[in-house]
C-alpha cells in the first residue's frame, strides 16, 4: 500500500486526497481519513524539505486528533439528523395546518358598525372606528399566532394586526408580499412604547386577498432588491418604484412642480403649454431627434423658448413646464435624452433684474416645500443634511472663473485646431490649464461649484460658446447668460437676454449659418415691436438631485430615458 503523504505548508486537507501530488496538510486529518489501519505515513514541512516517517510522539498525537475529528463528524451527522428530521416534522406540520386552514371560511359580521371606507393618509380622524383599507403588502411579519402586515396604498402606510380566526385562513399562512388585500378593522393608537405608521394600527376582524402576488421563485423580493445590478433595476423600474425611497422621490418630485407653479403665480407669470413638435432648432442641430411629420422634416423640441417669446406681447411673463428631448450622447450622471423642462420668458427688463428673478423662484419655491410638513418630511428623509439656500446668490464672470480654476489648477483636456483631443506617447489625454475661449467642461464646473459649496451664477459667456439668439454685451463678444450652478449637480439653470434688434438677429442666423425663413414667427417679434426680454430653462430633475441629495438624475424622473435606454 502507498504511504500517505502530508506538506505542512503546501498540502491541504479540504483537497488534498493523500499523493505526493495532492498531499494532506496535517498528519491528524490523514490519520483520519486512513481507511487501514496498517497505513504509513511520510510528512514533510514545506515542498523544499523531503518526506520522512513521523516520530511516534506525533503519530500518537495525531491519533488522537483523528479521534476528536470523528466524534465531531459524528455529532454533526447526528446534528444534520434531527435537524432534518425537524426540518420534515415542521414541513408535515405545516402541510395538516394548510389542509386545515382551507376548512376556515371567513365572513364580514353584519352585527358589527359599518366600516368607513377610507385611503391611509385619511386614518387619523377614524381612530376608534371601524374602517375598510385596501391596498399592498409592503412588509409582512409572522409572529407565533399573530401576522403584522403593513399595507400601502400609495396615500401612506398602514400597520395591520391579525390574530385568532382571520390568522388561520389558507390566504393568510401563504400570504406574499406586493399581494393586494382588503383589510377591515377597528383603528386604535398603537400602545404607548410602541410605532407604527401613523401613530395607529388596525385590528382586523375580516380581510380578503384581492390579488395573491407569487412566492417561491417568482416572489418579488427575488425579483428586485436593492442590491440589484442598475442594469436589472433599469429594466424592472416598475417595481423599483414601489420602494419607499424611489416613491419619496417622485412624490416630492409632484410636490415640486407644485411649489414651483405657486411661486410663478406669486410673480405673476402665466403658464402656457408650447409644442412638443416643432421644424426649428433651438439649442444646435446636432442634438436634434429628426422625425418624418406626413412627408415633412420635424423634431422634438429641444426647447420651448422660441415659442414662449411669441406670447409676451399677448400674455405677458410666461413659463411652461415641458417635456424637452437632446439626442446627445451622453452616459452622465447629470443627463437624460427625455427631461422636464421649465423655462419662463420676461419682458422689459435688465440681465441682472433676471438673475434676481431665478434666485427669487429658486428660494421661493424652496420655502414653499419648507413650509409645507409633508414635502419638508420628505426632503428630510431624503436629504437630512438639506439646508435652504443663503441669499444673494454669489455671482463669477466666465473670464473669473477660467481664473479660478487656474489657481485651483483644475485642468482640462489639450486640443487640437479642429477641437480633438491631444495624446501623449502612452496615449494619456494631455491636460492644461484653461484659457478664454475655452468652453468650461461639465467636470471642472462641478469641481468648482463643489469646492465653492453653495449657489453661484456663472455668467459672461462668449458669443461663440452660446446659442444665435443670445444678447451681446454692448462692444464685446462675451453675452449677457447665465448658468446657475448647484454643488453635487452642477448647472441646474441656463438663461440669458436675448437678441431685440432685428438687425443683429439677422446676423446671428448668417453668423450660425441658420436659414431665417422658418423662424418668420420668430423674428416678427421683433419686427412687430421688439423690447428687451430674456428667459431662462431649468431641469426639474437636476433640482430634484440637489433637494433630495440623488447621485443621477435618472432617480428623479419617472421612467427615465437615456442613450440605450426606453424601456419599460
Amino acid at each position: 500500500m502507498a504511504p500517505i503523504h502530508i506538506d505542512e505548508t503546501a498540502g491541504s486537507d479540504a483537497t488534498g486526497n493523500g499523493t505526493p501530488d495532492q498531499p494532506y496538510q496535517t498528519l491528524g486529518f490523514a490519520v483520519f481519513s486512513s481507511s487501514d489501519a496498517t497505513d504509513s505515513f511520510l510528512t514533510r514541512k514545506d515542498p523544499n524539505g523531503t518526506y520522512e516517517e513521523p516520530t511516534q510522539s506525533s503519530l500518537k498525537k495525531a491519533k488522537k486528533t483523528a479521534e476528536g475529528i470523528e466524534k465531531k463528524k459524528k455529532k454533526q451527522e447526528e446534528i444534520a439528523a434531527r435537524e432534518a428530521k425537524e426540518k420534515g416534522e415542521a414541513k408535515e406540520k405545516k402541510e395538516r395546518l394548510l389542509e386545515e386552514s382551507k376548512k376556515v371560511v371567513l365572513a364580514e359580521d353584519s352585527s358589527l358598525p359599518k366600516a368607513v371606507k377610507s385611503k391611509i393618509n385619511q386614518l387619523a380622524d377614524l381612530r376608534t372606528k371601524r374602517v375598510r383599507v385596501s391596498g399592498w403588502i409592503h412588509r409582512l411579519r409572522d409572529q407565533k399566532d399573530i401576522i403584522f402586515l403593513v399595507v400601502r396604498d400609495g396615500t401612506g402606510f398602514l400597520q395591520a394586526v391579525l390574530s385568532g380566526k382571520v390568522a388561520t385562513t389558507y390566504e393568510a399562512l401563504t400570504l406574499t408580499l406586493e399581494s393586494t388585500v382588503e383589510v377591515v378593522g377597528t383603528l386604535q393608537a398603537v400602545p404607548e412604547g410602541k410605532q407604527a405608521p401613523g401613530g395607529h394600527e388596525l385590528v382586523v376582524d375580516y380581510w380578503r386577498v384581492l390579488g395573491a402576488a407569487p412566492g417561491a421563485e417568482d416572489a418579488f423580493t427575488n425579483r428586485i432588491n436593492e442590491k440589484s445590478d442598475p442594469s436589472i433595476q433599469a429594466d424592472l423600474r416598475h417595481l423599483v418604484l414601489r420602494g419607499e425611497t424611489a416613491s419619496s422621490v417622485l412624490r416630492l418630485r409632484a410636490y415640486l412642480l407644485s411649489a414651483f407653479r405657486e411661486s410663478y403665480a406669486h410673480y405673476n407669470l402665466l403658464e402656457v403649454t408650447p409644442p412638443c413638435l416643432v421644424q426649428t432648432q433651438v439649442e444646435g442641430g446636432a442634438t436634434l431627434f429628426k422625425l418624418d411629420y406626413y412627408g415633412q422634416p420635424a423634431f422634438l423640441t429641444q426647447s420651448s423658448q422660441l415659442y414662449l417669446e411669441t406670447v409676451l406681447p399677448s400674455l405677458g411673463d410666461v413659463f411652461c413646464v415641458q417635456e424637452s428631448f437632446r439626442a446627445e450622447n451622453s452616459h452622465t450622471r447629470r443627463h437624460l435624452s427625455e427631461f422636464t423642462h421649465l423655462e419662463a420668458e420676461l419682458a422689459f427688463l435688465t440681465f441682472d433684474e433676471l438673475m434676481d428673478h431665478i434666485e427669487n423662484i429658486i428660494c421661493k419655491t424652496v420655502d414653499i416645500l419648507l413650509a409645507n410638513p409633508t414635502s419638508a418630511a420628505l426632503i428630510k428623509q431624503l436629504n437630512p443634511k438639506f439646508e435652504a439656500p443663503a441669499r444673494p446668490f454669489m455671482k463669477i464672470s466666465y473670464v473669473e472663473a477660467i481664473d479660478w480654476l487656474n489657481k485651483y489648477d483644475i485642468q482640462r483636456p489639450d486640443e487640437d485646431a479642429e477641437g480633438n483631443t491631444i495624446r501623449d506617447e502612452q496615449g494619456q489625454i494631455k491636460m492644461g490649464p484653461h484659457k478664454v475661449g475655452d468652453d468650461i467642461a461639465e467636470a471642472a464646473e462641478r469641481r468648482m461649484t463643489d469646492i465653492i459649496g453653495k449657489p453661484v451664477f456663472l455668467h459672461g459667456f462668449p458669443a461663440e460658446l452660446k446659442s444665435f439668439y443670445m444678447k451681446k454685451v454692448p462692444g464685446t463678444d462675451f453675452t449677457e447668460s447665465c448658468d446657475l450652478l448647484m454643488p453635487n449637480v452642477g448647472e441646474i439653470v441656463g438663461g440669458s437676454m436675448r437678441i431685440a434688434d432685428l438687425a443683429e438677429l439677422s446676423a446671428a442666423y448668417k453668423r450660425e449659418g441658420i436659414d431665417p425663413e422658418p423662424y418668420y414667427w420668430f423674428t416678427d417679434q421683433r419686427k412687430y415691436g421688439t423690447c428687451e426680454h430674456g428667459g431662462y430653462g431649468l431641469g426639474v430633475e437636476r433640482f430634484l438631485a440637489w433637494l433630495a441629495d440623488r447621485f443621477t438624475v435618472r432617480d428623479c424622473s419617472l421612467y427615465p430615458r437615456w442613450p440605450g435606454r426606453a424601456t419599460p
